[in-house]
C-alpha cells in the first residue's frame, strides 16, 4: 500500500543503516513508510554517521571453526564492564549473519577473496578476525549506498516516501499515550504532523554536543530528546564511548576524521613523540584492548605530558595506503602521508552506548513508539562498545522494528496530539545553551574522565540556558543537544564509580555489581530528582552476573 503524504504504517526518523534497513523490510512486507530526514534533498543520508563508518561490521562467520556466537558473545560482555545484557546481546549477535546476508542480497559489496569468501581483519576487543569491511575503509559509504538503492524501486512505487530536509520536533500521542506520528517542520519551516500507528526513532548519536566529534553535524541527540519529552525510559547516558583516534589538527572542532581500529587490527602502534609505547602494561591486548582501556591511556599520556596529542605509527602497516585509502585522505589532507610519517591522535566523542530503552523488537516504554541503532539502548553495548557491533546492530534491529510494525498497521491513528509531558509551547521555544559554549563545557566537564565538580559546572550551565524562541532547525538542534547534555551530565553525576567508557577522576573504583538507572520526565514518585523536569528511577530488569 502506498502512502498518502502525510499518512502511512511507519514513520521512521532518520536515514541511517537502522532507520534505511527498517524502511526497507517494512517495504517488502507491504507497508507504507515515510522516511523524514535532516538530509539533504539531494543527499539526504548526508547527516548521518552511517556514511562515515570505516572499520566494518562485526559479523560471525557460520563456517569458521575458530569463531562462534559465544565467541563473540564473550567478547561482547568483556567490553561492556559488566553493564552489558547477555541474553539481549547473544540474540542480536545471534541474527548476525542473517542480515548481513539480506544486506548482501540488497546489493551491498564487500570485499573478498578472489574465490568469493569475504575478507575479515580485527579490531580492538576482538578475539579472532571477524570484522567484514568494503572499500578497505569505506564500509559504511558502501552500507549506505547498497541501503539507498534498495530503497528506490519502493519509492518509485509509491510505498516509501522520503521526506527531505525534515526535522521532526515533537512524537505525537494519542489521549491514552501511545504514539501515533510525529510533528515536524520541513525546510521552509511550515509544521506538519506525519500520522502514523507505528514511529521509529533511529537518529543516531549525541557527538556534536562536545566540541571533538567523529560524528556529522546532525548528531545533536534530538532523538533522545524526543523520546525524553515523549515520555519513554532511557538508559545508560553516562556511556558515551570516546574513540582513542580521531586525527588531531590543532584548532579544529566539530566532527575530526577517524582513524580506524583497523588500522591497528593490521599493525599499527599507538606511541608518543618519541616512538614509546602508550599502552605496553596497560592491558594484555595491548593496542587492542577495548576502546574505553585505549582512550583513558591515550588521555593519560597527553595529560601526563602536557601534550596536545599522541601518535599512531602505521609506517609498518603494508600496503597502508591501499588498504585505508579514506584514512590516507584524511591524513595527507594535514600535509601528512602515513606511510612516512607518524599520525596525530586524540580521543573524540564517538559512540552512545545508551540511549532509548528498547525490548528485542525496539520497542520503548511508550506503545508504538520504537527506537533503533545509536539512539536505541537494547544492551548490547553496555557501558563500552566493542568495535564494529554498531552496524550489526542497526541491520538487525532495524529488520525487528519492521517486523513489529507490520504487526501494528492498520491500528487507528487519531485522533492527535503533543505527549502531556511536552508543552505545545515547546514546539516554538525552549531552553537553549550556545552551541559553542555548550560543546566546550561538555569536553571540558564530561569528557574522557569527569569529576563532580566539573560535572557540576556542566548541569548549572545547562540549569541556566535562556528559553528562546526556535526559529530555525539549528535552534530545534540546539535545544535538543541542550536538554541531553544535561541528562548526560545527571547520569554521570548518579554513578559514582568508574565503569567501561564512564570514567570518574574522583571515583576510580567500579562497584562489584553494575546498577541499571533509567531516566524519565516528571515521575513523581521517583526518589531522586534530575535535571530539567527528570527523574531518575532505579531500575534492574537486566543485571548481569558479571563482575566487572
Amino acid at each position: 500500500m502506498a502512502h498518502d503524504g502525510n499518512r502511512a504504517d511507519l514513520v521512521v526518523v532518520g536515514a541511517g543503516v537502522a532507520g534505511l534497513t527498517a524502511a526497507i523490510h517494512a517495504a517488502e512486507l507491504g507497508l507504507s513508510v515515510i522516511v523524514a530526514t535532516k538530509g539533504s534533498r539531494r543527499t539526504p543520508g548526508s547527516d548521518t554517521s552511517t556514511r562515515y563508518a570505516q572499520g566494518g561490521i562485526a559479523v560471525v562467520d557460520p563456517t569458521d571453526p575458530a569463531d562462534s556466537v559465544d565467541a563473540h558473545l564473550a567478547d561482547t560482555l568483556a567490553a561492556g564492564a559488566g553493564h552489558t545484557d547477555p541474553l539481549a546481546a547473544r540474540s542480536i549477535l545471534a541474527d548476525g549473519p542473517d542480515a548481513v546476508a539480506a544486506l548482501i542480497a540488497w546489493g551491498a559489496r564487500f570485499d573478498a577473496h578472489l574465490d568469493g569468501t569475504l575478507l575479515r581483519t580485527r579490531e580492538g576487543g576482538h578475539s579472532v578476525r571477524r570484522i567484514i569491511h568494503a572499500g578497505g575503509d569505506a564500509t559504511g559509504a558502501e552500507v549506505e549506498r547498497s541501503l539507498w538503492e534498495a530503497l528506490r524501486p519502493h519509492m518509485v512505487s509509491g510505498r516509501v516516501g522520503v521526506r527531505a530536509e525534515t526535522m521532526v520536533i515533537a512524537v505525537a500521542t494519542d489521549p491514552e499515550g501511545r504514539a501515533v506520528g510525529v510533528t515536524a517542520r520541513d525546510g521552509t519551516g511550515r509544521a506538519v504532523t506525519i500520522h502514523a500507528p507505528s514511529v521509529l526513532l533511529a537518529t543516531g548519536g549525541i557527538g556534536q554536543i562536545y566540541a571533538a566529534t567523529t560524528n556529522p553535524e546532525g548528531s545533536m541527540g534530538d532523538g533522545v530528546a524526543l523520546a525524553l519529552r515523549a515520555g519513554a525510559a532511557v538508559a545508560d547516558l553516562e556511556f558515551v564511548q570516546f574513540h582513542p583516534t580521531m586525527l588531531y589538527t590543532a584548532g579544529a572542532r566539530g566532527r575530526r576524521t577517524l582513524i580506524s581500529e583497523a588500522v591497528r587490527g593490521e599493525g599499527a602502534r599507538l606511541v608518543d613523540a618519541a616512538g614509546v609505547s602508550i599502552t605496553a602494561g596497560v592491558h594484555p591486548l595491548g593496542d587492542l584492548a577495548p576502546r574505553d582501556v585505549v582512550a583513558h591511556a591515550v588521555h593519560s599520556a597527553m595529560t601526563a605530558s602536557a601534550r596536545s596529542c599522541m601518535y599512531l605509527d602505521a609506517r609498518d602497516v603494508p600496503d597502508v595506503a591501499q588498504r585505508f585509502p579514506t584514512v590516507t585522505a584524511g591524513v595527507r589532507a594535514i600535509g601528512l602521508d602515513p606511510r612516512t610519517d607518524l599520525i596525530p591522535i586524540v580521543p573524540g566523542a564517538h559512540y552512545l552506548c545508551g540511549g532509548v530503552v528498547t525490548g528485542e523488537r525496539g520497542d520503548t516504554t511508550v506503545d508504538g513508539l520504537f527506537a533503533a541503532g545509536e539512539v536505541a539502548r537494547t544492551g548490547l553495548h553496555g557501558a563500552n562498545r566493542l568495535a564494529s557491533n554498531s552496524l550489526l546492530e542497526g541491520l538487525v534491529m532495524g529488520r525487528r522494528v519492521a517486523q513489529a510494525a507490520a504487526d501494528r498497521a492498520g491500528v487507528p491513528t487519531a485522533p492527535v496530539g503533543c505527549s502531556p509531558r511536552f508543552d505545545a509551547e515547546m514546539l516554538t521555544r525552549a531552553a537553549r545553551c550556545d552551541r559553542t559554549v555548550l560543546q566546550d563545557a561538555m569536553s571540558a566537564g564530561a569528557g574522557v574522565t569527569r569529576d563532580a565538580a566539573g560535572l557540576a559546572a556542566v548541569a548549572d550551565l545547562v540549569a541556566g540556558a535562556p528559553v528562546r524562541p526556535l526559529r530555525s532547525f539549528a535552534d530545534v538542534a540546539d535545544a535538543a543537544a541542550t536538554m541531553v547534555a544535561g541528562a548526560v551530565v545527571a547520569a554521570a553525576l548518579h554513578r559514582d564509580e568508574s565503569r567501561g567508557c564512564h570514567r570518574r577522576a574522583d571515583r576510580p573504583l567500579t562497584d562489584p555489581v553494575s546498577r541499571l538507572d533509567w531516566a524519565r520526565i516528571g515521575d513523581p514518585d521517583a526518589a531522586t530528582p534530575g535535571i530539567d523536569g527528570m527523574h531518575w528511577v532505579a531500575a534492574s530488569p537486566v543485571e548481569s552476573p558479571v563482575v566487572a
